[in-house]
């Protein structure tokens, strides 16, 4: 099965969308969730403002460097909107706040 599959994204948005307020997930548990463990890259790239993207992170529970255009930022700041918390190393406690896949 090719991973650019249309079946492949649709799955994995489906997840994302499922995500809950004040909840992450992992780039990792969402395509376990989605029937694809091996498929953990492809996450990002099927993210977009037409999902929850900002409640994704990586397995460190950190945020993920998307460029130069400061979605970082805005990932964070979204992310504190919804009541989750950082460290000071920039971490989210994926034992608090992390989801994967059943009701938060």
């Amino acid at each position: 099965m090719k991973s650019n599959s249309a079946g492949v994204r649709q799955a994995i948005r489906a997840v994302v969308a499922r995500i809950p307020h004040a909840h992450v997930c992992t780039y990792g548990t969402i395509a376990r969730l989605a029937g694809y463990p091996r498929h953990a890259r492809l996450v990002g790239r099927c993210l977009d403002d037409a999902l929850p993207w900002q409640r994704v992170v990586n397995h460190q529970g950190r945020i993920s460097p998307r460029g130069l255009d400061g979605n970082d930022d805005l990932q964070r700041m979204l992310l504190e909107a919804e009541g989750v918390e950082f460290d000071e190393k920039g971490r989210i406690d994926l034992k608090r706040y992390g989801w994967e896949g059943g009701e938060p």
